[in-house]
Parts: structure tokens; sequence; C-alpha cells
């Protein structure tokens, strides 16, 4: 039936081509019909937090799920093509490197020659980042930012806009200029929330993302008029850019896009605490949870401290059957559907109790087992737990980086999780070394401290 269905659309689409084009002489060469011919749509994006990455080995990112559900819609498999930078987006659209840019392409009258804006489109603007906990005054105006110092990126459209505001404003503004090549955006955003700068500047949808990741900060103040974007197709693919128009069209009002939009936008990504204060209470002396009895069953087939699994259920579910983080990891180890899938553990089993546990520790053991060769246990377990929290494939390239630069590829504090952590800046993950690509290092690296302190706090309160 399915097949049925794209041959009637595959016909359906020839016909328009030919209506709509009148002389065949005058009918594109390459448009959505040859697209769904070879069942492949190349998708030109960018290794962000926001487009396109890799975490727990699946690919993530707002526009990525966006046009993959467009695919999924037509039956097509997404091809990604990444893009060093935005500025060079275009270009590689228009020299036929891909189909789609699915990334926020700004609306310019100069490129409607040669573009078609269609598919997702949004309205945005560059806003304020600031701290908003009690006893924090919330700058309201743009005018009270006089006298206050704000760091932005040198050499970006938040200098340039920071720079045309203070003007407008007849000065006052204190700019500090940061080396864009050290430090990113979401750098700024989280010296924000940690209280080592007061103010920075992003793009609203940036600054949204973020707050999913630190809810003290507000992001209300705008510093910006709108700017509409888009994405965007060549001239001379208009079949595939009213394909992109119907579906988004479609999509606005569907659950689908709801859901993704508030797991980008609205869900927490966050460990709520890394200190000892967010520790759990022992529901009696000796016991941890209500499930320590598969804990010690499947440490005990598996080799493993039955104290640690306790500790990776606490951080990743609160040992909640039912729990589902914003990546889709569920249950009670927090195991991703596709990891859960290769371990022979389909549907509503990822909820059963025993059986996510018993995945989740096999889990666990394969990861000790692909870092054997670290002869010191627990730096193989810390490495095991950033893997199993980040995806292996991270941490290999971190691994792999520390060689490099000559650190130690076996220690992971200072060495390893130091590198993992620089995976975040264009110059280390666009690295030939690596495989994985950009990498949001810090929920990991909180990963492995929180589980491996709760681990420690287990063993002296609980006995093996």
């Amino acid at each position: 039936m399915h097949a049925f269905l794209k041959h009637s659309a595959m016909v359906l689409l020839a016909a328009i081509s030919i209506s709509c084009q009148g002389d065949r002489k005058k009918a594109p060469e390459y448009d959505f019909l040859q697209i769904m011919e070879r069942d492949t749509l190349r998708v030109l994006t960018l290794n962000t937090s926001l487009s396109y990455f890799i975490y727990r080995d699946q690919p993530m990112g707002y526009h990525y799920e966006m046009i993959k559900d467009f695919c999924d819609k037509h039956n097509l498999i997404p091809e990604v093509v990444l893009v060093h930078n935005s500025e060079v987006l275009v270009n590689m659209l228009n020299n036929n490197k891909g189909d789609v840019v699915a990334y926020d392409v700004p609306v310019d009258n100069s490129l409607k020659d040669s573009l078609i804006y269609c598919g997702l489109s949004q309205v945005s603007h560059q806003v304020l980042v600031q701290r908003s906990e009690k006893g924090d005054t919330l700058l309201k105006d743009v005018t009270q930012l006089i006298g206050k110092e704000v760091y932005v990126q040198a050499g970006t459209k938040y200098y340039d806009r920071l720079v045309n505001l203070n003007e407008e404003l007849g000065g006052g503004i204190v700019i500090k200029d940061v080396d864009k090549d050290t430090v990113v955006v979401e750098d700024l955003i989280r010296m924000v929330a940690n209280r080592e700068i007061d103010y920075t500047i992003a793009d609203e949808h940036v600054a949204r993302l973020n707050k999913t990741y630190f809810r003290n900060i507000d992001v209300s103040l705008a510093v910006s008029f709108d700017q509409r974007s888009s994405w965007a197709v060549r001239k001379n693919m208009p079949i595939l850019a009213d394909s992109l128009n119907s579906w988004f069209a479609r999509i606005n009002v569907e659950p689908t896009y709801r859901r993704i939009t508030k797991r980008y936008f609205e869900e927490a990504k966050r460990l709520a605490d890394g200190g000892l204060s967010s520790f759990p209470v022992f529901l009696k002396p000796g016991q941890i949870s209500s499930f320590d009895n598969y804990f010690k069953k499947y440490g005990r087939e598996f080799g493993i401290d039955w104290r640690l699994l306790a500790s990776i259920a606490y951080h990743e579910s609160s040992f909640d059957p039912q729990s589902r983080a914003w990546t889709g990891a569920g249950g009670i180890m927090g195991l991703m559907p596709a990891t859960a899938a290769n371990l022979g553990v389909r549907g509503n089993s990822l909820f059963d109790p025993e059986i996510n546990i018993k995945a989740g520790t096999e889990y666990l053991k394969k990861l000790l087992v692909s870092f054997s060769s670290i002869v010191d246990v627990q730096e193989r377990t810390k490495m095991a737990l950033a893997a199993y929290n980040g995806g292996i494939g991270h941490v290999l390239d971190a691994r792999a980086l520390a060689e490099k630069y000559g650190a130690d590829k076996d220690v992971w504090d200072g060495n390893v999780e130091k590198f993992l952590q620089l995976k975040r800046l264009e110059q280390y993950y666009e690295d030939p070394v690596c495989k994985m690509g950009y990498f949001r290092g810090d929920e990991t690296i909180d990963y492995v401290r929180c589980v491996m302190n709760l681990w420690e706090v287990y063993k002296e309160k609980v006995k093996g």
C-alpha cells in the first residue's frame, strides 16, 4: 500500500511539473520528483545544539527533527550534509551540494533571485540574557543597559547589534568583547547563569533553548527588531518548495510540531543539582530504593556494584519506572529506545522495572568492556558513565583529541573531560580525529561527577 501511495504521488508530481512548466524544455532537471525516485533528501545544515548534533549515539536537533518529519511523511531518507558556517550555506545549496537548507536563513530580498524561501519559517530577534534569581533586578527596557557591562563575541552579529544599540542610546553601554574562537554564545549564557558575568546577547531561539538548561535566566527583553528566517531551496526547485510549504502548513496544527517545539524550547535538560543536597533519602537503613533487589540481581550477573547502578538510576529517573527524558530516554535506567532495541527491549517493555534495569546494566557492562584497555577501574568507570550519558562516539573523540594534544587518554579528570568540553568549539569538533562532530559536554561532565559522588555516598551508607 505504501509503495502504491508513493507511486501515485510521483505520477501526480510529474503531471504537476509538466502542467506548471508548459514547455518540456523548461522543465527542471532535478526537483522533488527526482528526489522521491532516489528516496533521499540531501539536507544542508550546521552542527549546533539547535540544528543538528549526535547525543547518546542518536541524531538530534530542532531543525533535524523537523526535516526528518517531512522526510518521514514522504518516505524519504534525510542525508545530512554538514556545513562549516552559516555564511556558506547558500553557496553550498546553489552549487548543488544539497537539496534544502534546514537552518535559519535570514530572508533577504537580494537572494530571492537564486532561492525560494520555504518550509519552516520563523520570526525572531536578539534578546538580552540576564539572571532572574531572587534579589536580581531585571532590566525591562534597553535604556537600562546604560552603565552596564554586556559581554559579546567580537566579530559577530551580536557585537554589531550592541554597537548600533549603544549609538542609538547616545553611548554608555560598556561593551566587553570576547574571542569568538575560544568562546561560543552558549558559554556566555552559562556564565550569566553561574554569576560570572551579568549580561550577554543571543538569538531568541538559542536563548530559549539554553533557558531549558539554566532555569535562572531571563530572555524576555528584545534588543533588536524582528528578523524573518526560513529554510530554502534553489530557485529551480519549485515543486520541492511547494511540498515543504504544504508540509509546514499541516505540521503547524499537528501534535508533532508542538511535541518537537516543547522538547527543545521548554523541557528541562540539566541535572537539577550536582551537590550532595540533591541526594535522595534512604527508604530505611541499608535500602536505597524499592528496586534494590533488581540492582543486586543484575549487578551480580554482570559484575557491577549494585550501588553504582542505583546511582545511575537516581540521576536518570529518580527511580521512576515511567520516567521519560527530553531525549526520549525512558525507564528507571534512562535507556534510549534504539539502545534498548539493540538489547532486545522494545515497546512498553522499556518501562518494566526489571527489564529496564537488566538492559541498563547490560549496556553499562558493554561500555565498560569497550574501555577495557584502561587499567584503572575508576577511570574506566568514568569513561563508561560519560558514554552512557553522552554517547560512546563523543568519548572516543575526546580520547583521540587528548592523545593528539599530549594529554592522558586514559584519565578522565582534566584530560578526556577537558577535551570533551572543548568539542563545543569548531577547531576541535572539526579536527580530523573527531568523527561525531559538535558536542555540548557540560551536562555529561556534570553527570559523571554526580553519579560518582552519589556512588561514594551509597558505598559509605550501604554495605555491599
